[in-house]
């Protein structure tokens, strides 16, 4: 799990894109997924996701992705088409329109969920940091903020992980819980993870202070981000995304 949160290197056309394009054609399928309710054209935007992780190398973290978005989507279009009435009957109370905004609510999730992911896997976090302050002219804290946020995670996920073994090792059956019981289980570990999560906050604090945390301006960074023919490219395909999404 923690690796679907590092960077895989390479030399694809994805990779070659400005970490401010790339993070761009994410929001853009995102906002198209929610422009539009075509099923057809929220199909063909999932497809797009699987194809940027396909052409950017980095497959089976696009397959891992999915197939965990996958169990949260059969929870929600079972619970659409339940709840959803209108329309015309098709077996027990279950509807056409259930069926369609099941369907919707899904797909447009599992194609939210992807885009974002993939590019965390596609960039380093340093390299969006830093054009996100030279390009976007974010202050450089909000810019920080978000890259450490993103580095925690992966951090705090280890951390539940080691509680849990330790745990495991004492006699606590994690494995043979299932469902709610395995959530209650849980409950109380969150208990050590946040004392632990609040020590590394600090020392964090602490080490971005002595390094002059408050000096940092977008003249600081010594490595540049030009746009070139590629990102005119993607700029252009996402421009023309959201005119599908508008017109669909």
């Amino acid at each position: 799990m923690n690796n679907l949160f590092q960077y895989v290197p390479g030399n694809s056309v994805i990779h070659r894109l400005n970490p401010v394009t790339k993070l761009l054609l994410a929001i853009a399928i995102c906002i198209a997924a929610f422009l539009s309710g075509n099923l057809i054209f929220l199909a063909a935007l999932l497809v797009v996701d699987l194809l940027i992780g396909v052409v950017a190398g980095v497959a089976w973290k696009t397959w891992t992705i999915f197939r965990g978005l996958l169990k949260i989507a059969i929870f929600l279009f079972v619970l659409q088409i339940l709840l959803v009435r209108g329309g015309t009957p098709v077996f027990w109370i279950i509807t056409d329109e259930g069926l369609l905004t099941a369907a919707r609510v899904v797909i447009r999730l599992v194609v939210v969920c992807m885009p974002l992911a993939l590019v965390l896997a596609v960039t380093r976090i340093t390299d969006l940091t830093n054009a996100l302050v030279q390009v976007l002219h974010v202050p450089y804290q909000y810019a920080f903020t978000l890259s450490t946020a993103i580095r925690f995670v992966p951090l705090f996920l280890e951390e539940m992980g080691g509680i849990m073994e330790a745990q495991s090792s004492r006699g606590v059956a994690f494995d043979k819980a299932k469902g709610l019981k395995k959530f209650s289980m849980m409950l109380p570990l969150c208990v050590p993870l946040l004392i632990s999560s609040i020590r590394k906050t600090d020392q964090t604090a602490a080490a971005a202070e002595v390094r002059g945390f408050r000096l940092r301006t977008r003249e600081c960074a010594y490595k540049r981000y030009p746009f070139t023919k590629l990102d005119l490219c993607a700029a252009l395909f996402c421009i023309l995304l959201l005119a599908a999404a508008v017109i669909l």
